[in-house]
C-alpha cells in the first residue's frame, strides 16, 4: 500500500512536442540507417501502409518498397495516419513484390517474410547477425505474404501469439516486429 501511495504522489507531467528533440526530415535522411529495409506485399490499405510508415519513421528503417496494389503517396488516408512520414522515409512503388526480393537478393539483403510458416522463427529467437542488411517482407491483410515471395525468403518469422486469433493487423505486425529487430 505505502508503494502505491509514493506513485499517487509523483508528478509526471507529459511533455511537449517541442520538448521531445525531433529532427527535421532532411536530418532524418542525413543520419545513419539501420540496415533494414522494409517490403509491403500487397497491402490493400492506405490507413495500414501510413501506419507502417509512421513505425518505419520510428524505428529509422532504410527504405520501404510498396509493391502491387500497395497504396503510394501522395494519398490522404495514407497522410491520415502517417503524419508525415510519407516525407522523411524513403519509398519506392513497384508493380511486383518477386522482382525487388530478387533485387534486394542479389545486392547481399537477408530477406525474412514475417509469416506463419512450417519453419518459421518466433520473433525473441531472432537476432540479426552485425554487418548484414536485411528486408522483411510484410503481406497482403487477408492473404499474408504471397507464397512465390516467401519461397525466395531466406528465413520466416512470426509474432506468437497466445489468444484464439492466429493474426494482428499488419501495421500492428509491423511495429512490434520492427521494434524488436532494430533494438536486438
Amino acid at each position: 500500500m505505502d508503494c502505491f501511495l509514493i506513485f499517487a504522489k509523483m508528478k509526471n507531467r507529459k511533455l511537449l512536442n517541442i520538448e521531445l528533440g525531433r529532427i527535421s526530415a532532411e536530418q532524418y535522411k542525413a543520419t545513419e540507417f539501420s540496415g533494414v529495409e522494409v517490403v509491403l506485399d500487397n497491402i490493400r490499405s492506405a490507413h495500414n501502409v501510413g501506419s507502417i510508415l509512421r513505425s518505419c519513421d520510428a524505428f529509422h528503417i532504410d527504405r520501404v518498397w510498396l509493391c502491387g496494389i500497395t497504396p503510394a503517396p501522395p494519398s490522404a488516408e495514407i497522410h491520415k495516419t502517417a503524419l508525415g512520414a510519407e516525407d522523411s522515409v524513403p519509398w519506392v512503388h513497384c508493380q511486383e513484390t518477386s522482382l525487388v526480393v530478387r533485387d534486394l537478393l542479389g545486392k547481399g539483403y537477408e530477406l525474412g517474410a514475417v509469416e506463419q510458416t512450417e519453419h518459421s522463427v518466433k520473433l525473441q529467437d531472432f537476432s540479426r547477425e552485425p554487418g548484414r542488411r536485411y528486408a522483411l517482407v510484410f503481406g497482403n491483410e487477408v492473404d499474408g505474404v504471397s507464397q512465390d515471395v516467401v519461397d525466395l525468403c531466406g528465413f520466416s518469422l512470426e509474432i506468437p501469439q497466445y489468444g484464439t486469433k492466429h493474426s494482428l493487423n499488419v501495421s500492428v505486425c509491423a511495429g512490434i516486429v520492427l521494434w524488436s529487430v532494430t533494438n536486438k
